[in-house]
């Protein structure tokens, strides 16, 4: 029997099947260090899981509108108008299960077959997929090192053809945590415009975002972005909700109601509990986020200072999200135990084999030559994880 070759064609996530393996070999009573956690380490708030509480006790468990409750999406609204300066109906909003889910929906409801999608590498391993799925095709436009890994409009036009449909912005970004600034996001919205593209805005990391950085919606700017752009956002990252599975999307009326029902078909609707733990989430005491914002910098600062005294590796000091993009460049051709180190999946199996360290390779991530380390692990792994790779990078041959 054949099966789908889009199917076929989809691979699985690199850094769920590391995590994974970290996890069962602590179960079988290996001391592991793993730094491929894509989430808070911190327990989801009191007042968000009581929230979930009530619901159940006042029978809140029935399906709701596919794109969510009005509750919700007014808050979100409110949010959004609040905290980046743009303007929506709750009719441009749909929650889903998880942004993974939302983003999904947005390249079913924008792409046609073959019509292709500018990816910034290095980029979350998911967005590539996802554009498959929907039939499109991913452009990947690799970024350097000495633009801190984010990309240029000269980048963007030497990528651009007949058949571009939209550009995918994450900042924060994941593996490398850097930030767009306000002039770069007005260069790429101008070029977006200008050359009719959507815009998918990944904003999942927005308010984990340090020093005298800040976060802006790309869609803020003016009207003509606004109507062109998809903001991608939920309460995963930020309120260490990562099970609760609740995303959203804003976007153009018409675009939301293609999405709205395409989600009607694949899941119903988002879990009628965990929409009312989000609603707390996003309607109540922001301390919460205060809190895991510090403590994500102390480790922030840690993490990248050790890496900067280490041999042979290097990374540029993130401005947001919870990770460490690493610099592979000198450890590439050296010796561990006579295998050669060739690239980063080769660098990471060794680690975890010898050393009992899971890092993320980013071969995935469209960079062979760098390994991602979340922070989002409490400070006494950090350190102990550090010094096994430090131990390993000092019998290099």
């Amino acid at each position: 029997m054949i099966l789908s070759s889009k199917g076929l064609d989809i691979k699985p996530s690199s850094t769920l099947e590391i995590t994974a393996k970290a996890k069962q070999m602590k179960a079988d009573g290996i001391d592991v260090v793993g730094f491929g956690a894509g989430e808070p380490d911190f327990d989801t708030p009191d007042h968000i899981k009581q929230a979930a509480i009530d619901a159940i006790n006042e029978g809140f468990t029935k399906y709701t509108p596919a794109s969510g409750i009005l509750p919700l999406k007014k808050a979100i609204c409110k949010k959004l108008e609040e905290d980046n300066n743009v303007k929506y109906e709750p009719s441009q909003i749909v929650v889903s299960n998880g942004a993974k889910h939302c983003l999904t929906n947005t390249f079913m409801a924008i792409l046609n077959p073959e019509d292709e999608v500018i990816i910034p590498a290095p980029f979350w391993l998911s967005y590539v997929q996802m554009v498959k799925i929907a039939d499109g095709v991913p452009i990947i436009v690799k970024a350097s090192k000495e633009n801190n890994y984010k990309v240029t409009v000269k980048d963007l036009e030497d990528a651009l053809t007949k058949k571009t449909k939209a550009i995918l912005i994450n900042s924060p970004s994941n593996p490398t945590g850097m930030v767009y600034s306000e002039e770069e996001l007005k260069e790429i919205a101008d070029f977006a415009v200008k050359n009719d593209l959507f815009v998918v805005s990944d904003e999942i990391y927005e308010k984990l975002i340090y020093g005298d950085e800040k976060h802006i919606s790309i869609a803020s700017f003016n009207e003509d972005i606004y109507k062109k752009t998809i903001i991608i956002n939920g309460v995963s990252k930020s309120y260490a909700m990562t099970g609760w599975r609740i995303g959203y999307s804003a976007a153009p009326e018409a675009i939301s109601k293609i999405m709205s029902n395409i989600q009607s078909h694949a899941s119903s609707n988002p879990n009628s509990i965990a929409q009312k733990a989000a609603l707390a989430a996003i309607s109540g005491d922001q301390e919460c986020v205060k809190k895991m914002k510090v403590e994500f910098d102390k480790r922030r600062d840690y993490m990248f200072s050790r890496i900067s005294e280490m041999p042979y590796i290097s990374a540029i000091k993130p401005h947001g999200a919870f990770y460490v993009f690493v610099d592979l460049d000198e450890v590439l051709g050296k010796k561990y135990k006579g295998e050669v180190i060739d690239n980063a999946s080769v660098f990471a199996k060794l680690l975890l084999d010898n050393e009992k360290v899971a890092a993320v390779p980013c071969t995935d991530f469209g960079f062979d030559t760098h390994f991602r380390l979340s922070y989002a692990i409490s400070m006494e792994n950090i350190e102990k994880g550090l010094d096994r790779i430090e131990d390993f990078l000092d019998n290099l041959e």
